[in-house]
Parts: C-alpha cells; structure tokens; sequence
C-alpha cells in the first residue's frame, strides 16, 4: 500500500469518484484536507463561501442540475450545524449531496471537555436528514468510506450523506490504497408487478399519470412520454418534475401545488393512475374513492403511504417504465386519442391560474418570454417563486429547481450558484423575496470572487409577504413581526461588485434580457405589493 495522509486519502479518493468540484469553508480541523485540494487543483475545484449554509445549498443546486453528487466541507459544531438546512433541503428533494465534517481530536470523542467547536453525537444529529452516516478515525479506512459514501449516493433512492473525520487523521501519515469506482446496476422491478401493472393500465378507459422528482432523477422523461402515448393518459407533475414531460406536450394538463391541483379535475373521472417517482399527497383530492394505482418508486417506503395502491413496484424510474412500455405492447394496442378530453383539463387548469393569479401569471410570462428552455429557474420561497411551480412552464428536465416539502427560505440565490457552476453554459435565475434573499446575501461575493454570472431576481415587498398575507386574512391585520426594513439593494450590489438593477414588474422581461447581456453577476431588483400565495387562497 502507498503512504499518504489521511486528506490526501480523502481527496485522491474523491477525485476517483469523479468529483470535479467541492464547496467549503475554511476551518482549523479541516485545513489539512485544504492542503490536499491545493495539491489537486487542476482536477478538483475548491469554491469558498461565505457561509456554511452556502456549502451545501451550492452543492444541491449543483447536484440537481447535473445529476452528479455534490460535494459539501465544513468544520464541526456551528460549522455542521449551519450546513443542516441545505443538506435537509437535499434529503427532502432526493438529491445526491455528500458533505464532510470535520471533527474534534479523535483522543477527546466522547469526553465532553468542550473542545473546540464541539457537539457531543455530532453523528446524530445528522441521521434525521441522511440516508447514511460515518465517522472513520484511520487512515486506511477513508478510501472505503468515502467509497461507501458513493455507493449510497448512487443506488435506490439519491439522498444526502456525510462522512465526519477527526483532524488528527486528516494529518496523520498512513498506509492507504485508493479504490477505483465502480457502476451500480438500477432496480428494474419485478416482472410480475410489471405485468399486473400494465393490465391495469391497458384495461383502463381513463388512465392518468402523475410524475414526481424521481422520474427526473432517472432521466425518465422518454420512457414516461412513451407510455402516456400509448395510454393516451392525462400527464400531472409535481413541482419537482416539472419538465419531465414539455408543457406545451397535448397530454401534460398541469402541475399539482398547495390548493391549486389538476388531480381535482382529473382523478374523478379516472380509473387507472400511474405514479411515477412521488410521494402521492396531494391537499384538494379526497383519497376516497380513489382510482386503482399504479405506483413507481426507488424508495419501498413511499408506495401506498398516502394513497392505497394496487401494485406497487418498487424500482427505477426509467428502468421500469421501459418494461412496463414493452408489456403494454405485448397485451394491448395503443389507445384512441383523447387529445379534446384532455385538451379540456389543461384548459380548465390554465383559466384556474388567470383567475387566482392574473398579475402573477402575467410576470412569470415575462419572466418565460426572456429565457431558452435549457435556461435554469431556481424558484424561491417568495410569491412569484410559489406561482412558478404551477405557472411557469417548462420543457426541459433539471432546468426548474425548488426545495421540494423543505420550503426552505433562503435558499434560491447559493442553490443558483451551484447550479451555475454545474452547468456554467447555462443562464441562471434565481427567483428570491426580499427576506429570503437576506439570508445568503454575503454570497454575492462568491458570485463576483468567481466569476459565477446568476441573474438573482430580489421581488421586494417589504415584508414575509406570505406571513403577512397571513395576518391580514386570518388574523384580523394584527401585524406584528412580518414587515421589514431593507437596504437599497443597488448600493448594496455595488458594495460586492456585482452590478444592480431595478424594474418595473411590467418590466422585468426586457430588464431579464438587459441582465444576461451583461455576463457578469447581477441583482435584479423588483418592487411588488404583496400578492396571494397559492397555500392561502382567498376567493
């Protein structure tokens, strides 16, 4: 075996893995793994932040629209702890991120002397929020951690994991052997559930299909074409699968969000739905009687939790679709075309948007006019961004990022730095509030250190628009805590580096366009009034 030290054995091993990329912030436990990374940076790029939380939204965003696992490092205590939402964003909304901790000496574990940055189970307060977590102590061990890290990465459901290392180890000189990596096979199902799956769907007069984030993960979106052609079966989303099928396809009726849900329309007059790669929950449709299901999912867990299924199968997406294609064909002809039905559910879909949202489905149409379907949107917890999951349209997969059940505030601007640095040939927006954008606004000067060209959209209200739309409709406008006091957000982008702008709401597609000719990092600043979220809809 060759000696190394053990950060040289973790970021050899990394390099291995194929990571091209990892997103950090400097730390006294973590600076021999520093020193590594300088030795390999022609293969490995180190992008600092200004703030543990930034490591691993940059690092999901970055995941999401590559498909490849994101790398996060940071230092114990405050360091970890401030990594938690973004990495609870990933868990949330399956997303291959692998971040490194750092640790306290190996010698002080367990004995609670206080030590620097200390957190006593450190390893536990990471279980909630990771598919899988481990602390090696050798230096021969870190190849294979690192090693085993990958694999959970890359086999059943894609969730978050971290691997914690003391700093002694990272220092220490030991024998280590760096593995090659390695393919893992995809589940494919069970050709027994496949065939009852596709004699439901063949029998069935009105099938629909619902596509989560799942079916995005797997690159699914040929398979799922296919067999909603062939069902000629009505085509819902979830926010996270946006894309899977092109809006503007005659099958897709629309996105399912908050209150406002297609499945109302859809699911009474269905008999057969196929589920691909979500979780089935919807708010506006009763689960009695609910159609016979169909329901596709990496993760065993998830089928029949919300809504009781028929078969269940328990697979990759993309794998199983192309069986239960094959099955179909086998026992069935295509379907008659139900182009006018369905017609008719997008349409009562489309005239549910203009009504509850006239204003903001005119922005987002603007916001649409000015970008390319390979464009990326990162969709913030702030109003437009809510509308968006079911009024922006999309035509392309991994082009639409959202935090998924996590609504994390905060999180669209260092999530769109990562995607960007993923995808650098892309233009990227990230459609962020005032509040929320006040968050991770120290990374405007990662966006101007290097040079990463995000277009951040900032729609200022003033206040939580959506706590303070609260407030006025539920509480009888007794507003206390919801209003905020704002910097000018032009001298503050001037303060970075980063070029400021201001528009009009009836301006922002013109002012989108202006932005990107910049190719420079901007701050686009929007004033609205604040506007009805599709979670509270007062009719």
């Amino acid at each position: 075996m060759p000696q190394m030290t053990g950060a040289q054995a973790l970021t050899r091993q990394l390099r291995s893995e194929g990571v091209d990329t990892v997103f950090t912030l400097p730390g006294v436990q973590i600076m021999a793994a520093f020193d590594a990374l300088h030795e390999l940076q022609s293969d490995i790029r180190l992008v600092h932040t200004r703030h543990e939380q930034a490591t691993t939204y940059m690092a999901d965003g970055y995941a999401k629209v590559t498909g490849k696992v994101g790398v996060a490092m940071v230092v114990p205590g405050p360091g970890a702890l401030n990594a938690t939402a973004g990495l609870g964003t990933s868990y949330a909304s399956s997303s291959p991120v692998l971040l490194i901790s750092g640790q306290i000496a190996s010698d002080a574990l367990g004995k609670r002397q206080g030590q620097l940055h200390e957190v006593e189970d450190q390893l536990d307060v990471f279980k909630p929020i990771t598919k899988w977590n481990h602390r090696v102590t050798e230096v021969g061990a870190i190849p294979e951690a690192v090693h085993e890290a990958f694999r959970q990465l890359s086999t059943g459901r894609p969730r978050p994991v971290e691997l914690e290392v003391p700093p002694d180890t990272l220092a220490a000189l030991g024998d280590a052997d760096i593995i090659e990596p390695e393919g893992y096979p995809a589940d494919v199902g069970s050709p027994a559930d496949i065939r009852r799956a596709a004699e439901i769907l063949a029998r069935a007069k009105r099938p629909a299909i619902i596509a989560g984030g799942g079916s995005v993960i797997s690159g699914a979106s040929d398979e799922l074409r296919e067999v909603a052609e062939f069902l000629q079966a009505a085509v819902m989303t979830t926010q996270q699968g946006k894309g899977i099928i092109p809006a503007d396809h005659e099958l897709m009726v629309g996105v399912n969000y908050a209150m406002v849900e297609p499945v109302k329309e859809v699911l009474p007059e269905c008999d057969a739905l196929l589920a691909v790669g979500t979780r089935l929950l919807f708010r506006t449709f009763s689960p009695d009687n609910t159609p016979d299901i169909v329901h596709i999912d990496a993760d065993a867990s998830e089928i029949g939790k919300n809504l009781p299924t028929e078969v269940g199968i328990v697979a990759d997406a993309k794998q199983a679709l192309r069986r239960l294609l094959e099955q179909l064909r086998a026992i069935s002809a295509p379907k008659e075309s139900r182009r006018r039905e369905i017609a008719g559910y997008k349409k009562a879909a489309a005239d549910e948007l203009t009504e509850l949202a006239s204003e903001q489905m005119r922005i987002i149409g603007d916001i649409r006019g000015a970008l390319d379907d390979d464009d990326i949107v990162v969709s913030g917890m702030t109003n437009i961004g809510y509308w968006s999951h079911v009024g922006y349209p999309v035509n392309v997969p991994r082009t639409y990022l959202t935090s998924s059940y996590f609504g994390t505030l905060g999180y669209a601007y260092p999530t769109a730095l990562g995607a960007k640095v993923g995808q650098p040939d892309k233009r990227v927006v990230a459609l962020c509030g005032d509040g929320g954008f006040m968050y991770n606004l120290q990374e405007l000067s990662t966006a101007a250190r290097y040079g990463i060209d995000v277009v951040a959209v900032v729609f200022n209200n003033h206040a939580y628009g959506a706590s303070m739309w609260d407030q006025t409709h539920q509480y009888g406008e007794r507003f206390i805590g919801t209003d905020l006091n704002n910097p000018d957000f032009l001298k503050l982008a001037e303060a970075f580096g980063v070029r400021g702008m201001k528009a009009e709401p009836e301006g922002i597609g013109d002012a989108l366009r202006q932005a990107f000719q910049a190719n420079a990092p901007v701050l686009l600043e929007v004033e609205l009034p604040n506007m009805m979220p599709p979670f509270q809809i007062v009719r």
